[in-house]
């Protein structure tokens, strides 16, 4: 099993004129403490209008940036929402192949559709259709990528036969995935050859289910693109403390803080009633948990937090669910200084990450 850090770019109020600026820079020194240390992908979200939970409105600048100050690591755009009224699908496939060639070929190319009113309904998009266009662009874009010249006549793009450039650094195509937050996207993900980015966890058992689930529908998929991407990332938080008592207080604050930010959107499903958003996916387990943050005495089933031990009992669960790789968020809104997230990645890839060297 691999690892791999993730990003929202919250930023907390009051937003004075370093704000923004500081958790950017905060963020490309651990990408860059991050690559050193073995971590394989680092991923930035695509998110807009969301105040304080993610101001990661331009995720290919950031990951060009993370990609010029390291060597190793992949830069994972994900994702990238492939919806019309936020990006035409030619734009997308020329950024993402510029940035594949700025990373001398280290992009992963993660896709999705967006999930809350916000967003949605700031770019006046037809949260029915939202689905269909994300599928017709998974289908498009890999063709962009790998032919000379193409056309299109669909339901949401059309174009004359025309030369898409750049091409991307990587042949065929950059590894593409999809956001998953229900079990009918991780199907859809294997139906489609596309790797899965689970972005929400309700147990171990139901994380295998969802993984046997879609190994079993990979091995025979119709591939949007040039290949198949059979892997299988999870998310959690990390804070990793030599005492287990106090990297379980800090890394439960962290968590409950994104909890806290997380659940003050306003879901599609929530708003605007659809059969395109059948759930609020991680919406009402976090809501849930913030309700009452103090009841909460144990460290929930699952969660990266604690000492080196601990860590690696948890990873080694982990690891029995058959995902591929855990991506980890290690801060939230600034609350854990920098100094501490960078010494819980050092001890994490120190005193955890030699468990897993032979997977590695």
């Amino acid at each position: 099993m691999k690892f791999g850090i993730f990003y929202e770019l919250s930023v907390p109020r009051p937003w004075d004129q370093e704000a923004e600026r500081t958790v950017i820079n905060n963020a490309l020194e651990q990408v860059r403490l991050a690559d050193e240390l073995g971590f394989d992908q680092v991923w930035a979200v695509e998110h807009h209008f969301l105040e304080e939970y993610s101001h990661c409105s331009a995720p290919e600048l950031f990951l060009t940036a993370c990609a010029r100050e390291t060597e190793r690591i992949h830069v994972g755009h994900g994702i990238v929402t492939c919806v019309p009224e936020f990006n035409h699908p030619i734009r997308i496939a020329e950024r993402a192949a510029f940035l594949d060639i700025l990373s001398d070929g280290r992009l992963e190319f993660g896709t999705g559709r967006s999930a809350t009113w916000v967003e949605l309904g700031g770019f006046q998009a037809d949260l029915d259709t939202t689905k269909q266009s994300w599928d017709e662009f998974v289908h498009a874009i890999p063709k962009m990528w790998t032919q000379e010249r193409y056309s299109h006549e669909g339901r949401f793009f059309s174009m004359p036969s025309r030369a898409v450039l750049p091409k991307p650094y990587q042949k065929p195509h950059p590894p593409m995935w999809v956001a998953c937050t229900s079990p009918e996207t991780h199907i859809e993900a294997g139906d489609r050859g596309l790797g899965s980015l689970g972005v929400s966890f309700n147990s171990f058992a139901d994380q295998e289910n969802r993984v046997k689930e879609y190994r079993h529908r990979i091995q025979n998929c119709n591939p949007a693109g040039a290949f198949v991407n059979d892997q299988v990332n999870a998310i959690n938080f990390l804070y990793c403390h030599a005492d287990d008592e106090t990297g379980e207080k800090t890394g439960l604050s962290m968590a409950r803080y994104f909890n806290y930010l997380a659940g003050q959107l306003d879901m599609a499903k929530e708003v605007f009633p659809t059969p395109a958003y059948p759930t609020a996916g991680l919406l009402p387990s976090l809501r849930r948990q913030v309700a009452a943050p103090t009841e909460r005495k144990s460290v929930p089933e699952g969660l990266t937090v604690g000492g080196p031990q601990r860590l690696v009992q948890v990873l080694k669960q982990w690891e029995t669910t058959g995902v591929d790789r855990v991506t980890f968020m290690l801060n939230a809104a600034e609350i854990i200084p920098q100094n501490q997230v960078l010494e819980s990645l050092q001890l994490f890839a120190d005193e955890v990450m030699p468990a897993f060297a032979q997977e590695r």
